[in-house]
């Protein structure tokens, strides 16, 4: 009996020996993740998607439409924020695009803002304008009506001046050569529009824009134009008038589509180009003409190349 227990014993400790052993060795082999790891899953969650292809590689602020989706980026895609709102949308309309890149001027893009202009509705008579739109780099997102009932969108644009100001031109209702074109004002960052008193101008719009937040112009002419065709508000779109363009004679049919003016200095600025038909050497040289009176009257300055 004395030799069993002593047997048993011994049994014991060599079982608890071995056990000991693989219990140090399985501590040793555990693996503990490095404080700054730990630390960053307290940060917010960022959207890791290395397989998107941002639209423009050489930007640190961009975009991408791979997968369906409109994703942002604020450092060269190396990460993705999705952005709100169905691909399609952004491309419904008369005007489509090539649907490979966003349409020119319909969003913005920037350090302190990204917004995104499109339409939404059962049919093209009954589309609703809507804005969708972030401040902190689409940690949130917004969306603004722009205007409830309105038929499917040709030209588009959005601008802001600044925090506050911004604009919205569109047009719409295309007929041949008509159509209706309407502006509308933001003065709280984009969280809602108003829109101002119409031009009454059907010709097809082909730019615009603000300088000021009650300067803003309107041009007119896409088909086969003859002569520039701007328009002016001097009080925030309470009324439009036709600015007088003075052509000198051997220029006259040849600049026939003017740009938005810019502000320079106590001056302002338009560069007309020769529309869709020009070939007046080469079809790219634009004329340049300048404003003292606010954008009412205009005067040719100079000829200008391309890029100049």
């Amino acid at each position: 009996m004395h030799k069993f227990i002593l047997g048993l014993a011994g049994l014991m400790l060599f079982v608890l020996i071995i056990a000991t052993v693989f219990y140090y060795k399985d501590t040793k082999e555990l693996t503990y993740p490095p404080y700054s790891q730990i630390n960053n899953e307290k940060q917010p969650e960022q959207t890791q998607t290395p397989d998107l292809q941002p639209v423009n590689v050489e930007d640190t602020i961009t975009y991408s439409l791979d997968n369906d989706d409109l994703n942002i980026s604020y450092n060269r895609g190396e990460t993705w924020t999705k952005v709100p709102v169905e691909k399609e949308l952004l491309f419904s309309g008369e005007y489509n695009g090539n649907k490979q890149t966003l349409i020119e001027d319909s969003y913005i893009l920037k350090e302190n803002r990204a917004g995104f202009l499109y339409s939404d509705g059962p049919s093209w008579d009954n589309q609703s304008i809507l804005f969708v739109y972030s401040t902190d780099r689409g940690e949130t997102w917004e969306e603004s009506l722009v205007k409830e009932t309105y038929s499917v969108m040709r030209f588009r644009k959005v601008d802001f001046l600044n925090e506050d100001f911004g604009y919205i031109i569109i047009s719409g209702g295309r007929t041949m050569s008509a159509e209706g074109s309407h502006v509308f004002l933001t003065h709280d960052g984009g969280k809602s529009w108003e829109e101002t008193s119409n031009s009454e101008v059907t010709r097809l719009i082909s730019d615009g824009g603000f300088v000021d937040e009650l300067t803003g112009f309107l041009s007119f002419g896409t088909i086969n134009p003859e002569e520039p065709d701007l328009y002016v508000t001097e009080n925030g779109g309470v009324s439009w008038n036709k600015a007088k363009m003075i052509i000198p004679e051997e220029y006259e049919q040849i600049f026939v589509t003017a740009e938005v003016p810019v502000k320079s200095e106590e001056e302002l600025t338009v560069l007309v180009n020769q529309g869709p038909n020009g070939d007046y050497k080469g079809g790219s040289v634009k004329g340049k003409f300048i404003s003292n009176d606010n954008g009412k009257t205009w005067n040719f300055a100079e000829e200008v190349e391309p890029n100049e």
